[in-house]
């Protein structure tokens, strides 16, 4: 299942009630303690005394006939038709009304089941802080909505932190390491003034979460999360910390690059994080520049013949159609190429987020890439595990 996550705020008719509601994100039927509107509580009991009395009614009706009809003990051919017809009535009228309750308990159970998955991986804002921002989610299960990729844009007073990473494997197991990688993170972000701060929160959080889960210390050991936090301040400067996760890529009118770093730290959960976590300086994303992020589900997927999805090239051709690399547009170009290289589907979970920066420029750059002060403008390219950037 696809979720497309991007496009402009929706409007909010005014409330009635000046109190706030205390699940924003869930609708009011998923709520706790929330009421049902009126129309069902009338319906409610109705519909229970349907579902007890027709049963009751054909079987009834059936065992009636047998004993009472004059038909119903002769063995001649009109005799036996009549019977059989009528038990098949009554047979067919249980199992229609078995089948209908079954599927208004799997709509049911799905409308809850979606309330639950917005709530976790709920879709970024539209702009934070002069970021334009999208993203998509792509589960290989085709009976989840989101798997175990996970992504989340956050503004906070020591500038817009993100958080893109890949939970090992994909199911219910995986997107409950995701929803405690995310909670801790969403609170780690505004409390923690330094970006090393945020990613020992979320290994100590995934480290609990991991021994509540299973007692069993192989297995515990054998889980670990890819991890990449990057930091934007105000004057477009990227700083990042990169635990075993793809290096996103800039993407500047019609130049597609990946961002340099040093060596990767390990993923969170087999080894201890290193004493002196230092951030990764990435230079500047400039206005008009794009970062986009992504999750190995999108490089590692290949087609028929075993070839991995290019998507350095897919990302080329999407800044061909369109220099300015407008996040929507861009999701939608690598999306299509991304589902007809796999034959529409991929084996793997694919979440894929795009940062656009929007701002004005604070000091027009000079020939060469360098601002007024002499500082290096837009990240640093990659130079030796860079993709191609060929055409598709």
């Amino acid at each position: 299942m696809i979720r497309i996550k991007a496009g402009a705020p929706r409007r909010v008719r005014p409330r009635t009630s000046s109190r706030a509601p205390a699940h924003p994100g869930l609708p009011a039927r998923a709520r706790p303690g929330a009421r049902r509107p009126s129309r069902e509580d009338g319906r409610g009991p109705l519909l229970r005394a349907l579902a007890l009395g027709l049963p009751t009614v054909l079987g009834a009706t059936a065992i009636t006939y047998r004993l009472v009809s004059p038909t119903a003990p002769q063995n001649g051919l009109g005799a036996r038709v009549v019977t059989g017809a009528v038990f098949f009535a009554a047979g067919t009228g249980l199992v229609l009304h078995v089948r209908r309750g079954l599927l208004r308990e799997l709509r049911q159970a799905r409308r809850v089941a979606g309330a639950a998955q917005s709530a976790l991986l709920r879709p970024p804002p539209p702009r934070i802080d002069g970021l334009d921002i999208a993203a998509v989610q792509l589960s290989a299960d085709p009976g989840a909505a989101i798997g175990g990729d996970l992504y989340e844009a956050v503004g906070t007073e020591h500038g817009v932190r993100v958080l893109m990473g890949d939970v090992r494997g994909h199911g219910i197991a995986a997107v409950e390491t995701a929803a405690a990688v995310l909670g801790s993170f969403r609170e780690a972000v505004h409390d923690e003034a330094e970006l090393p701060g945020v990613l020992r929160r979320l290994d100590r959080a995934l480290a609990r979460h991991l021994r509540r889960r299973s007692g069993d210390e192989h297995a515990v050991a054998e889980e670990f999360v890819t991890v990449l936090l990057l930091e934007i301040h105000p004057d477009g400067e990227v700083r990042a910390l990169n635990c075993g996760h793809p290096w996103p890529y800039l993407l500047d009118a019609t130049r597609v690059e990946q961002l340099a770093g040093a060596e990767c730290l390990p993923p969170l959960g087999p080894f201890p994080l290193p004493p002196d976590l230092s951030p990764v300086h990435c230079g500047h994303l400039l206005p008009g520049q794009a970062l986009f992020l992504h999750t190995d589900g999108a490089e590692d997927a290949r087609d028929a013949g075993g070839r991995f999805f290019p998507l350095a090239a897919a990302l080329t051709g999407a800044l061909r159609e369109h220099p300015v690399p407008v996040p929507q547009a861009v999701l939608r170009f690598v999306l299509a190429a991304l589902l007809r290289h796999t034959g529409d589907a991929p084996p793997d979970d694919v979440a894929l987020l795009v940062l656009h920066n929007d701002r004005r420029p604070q000091h027009p750059p000079t020939a060469g890439g360098r601002d007024r002060d002499g500082s290096v403008t837009g990240p640093r390219p990659a130079t030796s595990n860079a993709q191609p950037t060929t055409s598709l």
